[in-house]
């Protein structure tokens, strides 16, 4: 039988992980800080959660500390050192009941599928890796003294003292010899895991003010947090690009801001050698996402760009998202050219137009929604 306490942390929790996916809205578009603890648990502020208190009946029920009093007369005859009553103004506003809760990984996955209906992601086919997996199932008469299976070595012993009649029900000691010792061995089996890879490309030049790297920054964090529960193993690249692009730490990714002009080609090009030399597509789950306000240098370079998607990142990818992250100095024409090639319901690629943080959840769904 479960001890209550473990029933009421259980209970405790199922109502937190309640009033995580009830304002999960308000926690994406008012930007709070869901913090990374290692490497699947996370640290999710709670501000809405009443901390249990005490609290006082009404007054005319009477009752021990009821009836007149003038400010300033001592209570259980304890008064102020120096005769005054009390100084200063009662607050008006409660005190900070702010609470960290700890979720992993999965809850908070769980949480967003619930929430914004996701299916499973199923891989591509063949797209999988090898791995090669110790499992201690066995038992085996050698091994390293770590390993040893001590309730077996006490059984092994005792069936041998039985039958060699050295075995005094008086005096009931089992003693192993060497030859009883058992051990835990495994069986190696290879199993199957699948691997993918997100490449964010986004674009810095002076055109994507703070507001939209936020807004880039909040829903890549929701998209990871996604495509790792669905993987095995997963890595990040990050791609920053103006009129030239280079590959950068997700520090840096979020950070830098040029004032330059803009080639997307600079960024899918070299989207293109990351995928080329790193990520076989026959082995890895391929996602670019691509993060602009729509503005690009020249017809032609957005003409250079659709042979990009085309002829190499299409083909190998999953799933090519853009984003366009709407901004007051941003055209938006880069949208309306990828619409006009592919339409807004493309197999492999998908658009979202996200106006500002409140369309983040809509802006993700429109992405994962197709389970690919």
């Amino acid at each position: 039988m479960d001890h209550p306490i473990k029933r009421d942390h259980a209970r405790f929790r199922k109502i937190v992980k309640g009033k995580i996916r009830d304002n999960l809205r308000k926690y994406v578009s008012q930007g709070n800080q869901i913090i990374p603890k290692g490497t699947d648990q996370f640290t999710v502020p709670m501000p809405s959660i009443d901390i249990p208190r005490f609290r006082f009946g009404d007054k005319s029920q009477g009752g021990m500390g009821q009836g007149q009093g003038e400010a300033g007369d001592p209570v259980d005859g304890q008064q102020d050192p120096n005769g005054q009553p009390g100084q200063g103004e009662a607050g008006e506003g409660e005190g900070n009941k702010e609470l960290e809760v700890e979720l992993s990984l999965d809850e908070l996955a769980r949480i967003l599928g619930e929430e914004l209906e996701l299916p499973n992601i199923e891989p591509k086919g063949k797209k999988s890796l090898q791995s090669v997996v110790d499992r201690y199932t066995n038992i085996g008469t050698t091994g390293p003294d770590s390993l040893r299976h001590l309730r077996r070595t006490y059984k092994q012993a005792l069936k041998r003292q039985i039958a060699t009649d050295s075995y005094d029900p008086e005096n009931p000691a089992v003693i192993p010899i060497r030859r009883d010792f058992r051990y835990r061995a495994s069986d190696t089996k290879v199993e199957m895991q699948n691997a993918a890879v997100v490449i964010y490309m986004m674009d810095v030049s002076g055109s994507m003010g703070d507001e939209q790297k936020e807004i880039v920054r909040t829903e890549s964090f929701w998209i990871n947090l996604w495509l790792k529960s669905q993987y095995k193993d997963i890595e990040i690249r990050y791609i920053i690009h103006d009129a030239t692009a280079k590959e950068v730490d997700e520090n840096t990714f979020f950070r830098t801001r040029e004032s330059g002009g803009t080639l997307i080609s600079s960024a899918y090009n070299l989207c293109k050698e990351i995928i080329e030399k790193d990520y076989n597509p026959n082995e890895w789950n391929i996602y670019p996402f691509h993060f602009s306000d729509g503005d690009n240098w020249s017809a032609d370079d957005t003409k250079l760009c659709l042979e990009l998607l085309d002829k190499v990142i299409l083909p190998v990818s999953n799933n090519f998202c853009y984003g366009q992250v709407e901004s007051r100095y941003g055209s938006g024409q880069f949208y309306k050219d990828l619409a006009a090639k592919y339409g807004t319901t493309s197999d492999k690629l998908t658009l979202s137009k996200i106006k500002n943080k409140e369309g983040i959840l809509d802006s993700i769904k429109e992405f994962l929604g197709k389970g690919k």
